[in-house]
């Protein structure tokens, strides 16, 4: 058996602009997705969901991978099972956490030869099958780890405050609000098209604030992103009570991270604030998870090949 883990991520500025090639940051944090591999004699993908063989309603990534590889190095079955801390439809990278340490577990147990920039890229390849659009954001900086401008993908300081997320528990589609956006654009170009650049512009800016590590201005950039993402549509109810119900705690900035509609902002603190601003989230309704980032991509965790 193989097991190999990748990481969750969150935007600390960038979301959505990004899929227009405009500048993110993006954090890998401590909340991992485990994926053990064997062979067996069918086809058979284990997880909370359920147990299937390939299916594209429960396990749509894992079955998309599963049938690339088939293509490039036949094999007669493996039996695959999916453990994992990071909550789906969440904004946190879930699709493609399972995406990319299911191509690892195969790369080792298969002996593909794929180094981890191939694993990234063909990631996101499976994540623009299933979504239809998508960044290459998720999938390279839960490969590769750390804290990543992009689409430069240089790799920058990585902030030494926490990271505090805040869960909605309300499911967010990803391809939904991608199209949304889409459409918004589509509609009113001359408005939305200069919001989505001063986004870019904003993770810009970011990338000096990380490297002279001035939180407090990160923080305020934050803010900004976050009002900015609210006026193309993204936001709720949900995320803006825990948004707000941070700074109010003394968060140093708090924003949605991922796609938004629903699951996870995060909230950037000193020491002395977290326990405050994790109450606070609770009692606005949300579930915090206290992290931080890790340089710790994509990786064996176990091999007995």
């Amino acid at each position: 058996m193989i097991t190999c883990s990748a990481p969750a991520k969150v935007y600390l500025f960038g979301e959505h602009a990004v899929v227009y090639n405009e500048s993110a940051i993006c954090c890998a944090v401590n909340i991992r997705t485990r994926v053990n591999i064997e062979y067996s004699e069918n086809i058979v993908i284990n997880s909370s969901l359920g147990t299937t063989g390939i299916d594209y309603e429960i396990h749509p990534y894992v079955s998309a991978v599963v049938e690339k590889i088939r293509k490039k190095s036949p094999y007669r079955g493996v039996s695959i099972s999916i453990e994992s801390d990071i909550p789906v439809g969440s904004g946190l990278g879930s699709s493609a956490a399972v995406v990319v340490a299911t191509i690892c577990a195969f790369n080792n147990l298969l002996k593909l030869g794929m180094d981890k920039e191939s694993i990234a890229s063909f990631g996101h390849s499976i994540e623009k099958e299933i979504q239809g659009a998508a960044s290459a954001t998720d999938t390279y900086v839960s490969t590769m780890g750390g804290t990543v401008a992009i689409p430069a993908r240089q790799h920058l300081k990585n902030p030494l405050c926490n990271l505090i997320i805040g869960n909605t528990n309300v499911f967010s589609s990803t391809g939904q609000l991608v199209a949304k956006v889409a459409s918004l654009k589509s509609i009113y170009p001359e408005v939305i098209t200069p919001i989505l650049s001063t986004i870019g512009k904003a993770s810009l800016r970011g990338e000096s604030l990380l490297e002279n590590e001035d939180y407090r201005s990160l923080g305020e950039l934050m803010n900004v992103n976050q009002g900015l993402l609210e006026a193309i549509g993204v936001g709720c109810d949900e995320l803006s009570r825990l948004i707000h119900s941070s700074r109010t705690a003394g968060a140093l900035g708090a924003k949605i991270t991922g796609a938004g509609g629903g699951g996870c902002m995060v909230a950037l603190a000193e020491n002395e604030n977290i326990d405050a601003i994790s109450r606070e989230i609770k009692n606005a309704g949300g579930i915090p998870i206290v992290t931080g980032v890790t340089d710790s991509g994509v990786r064996v965790d176990f091999d007995n090949e």
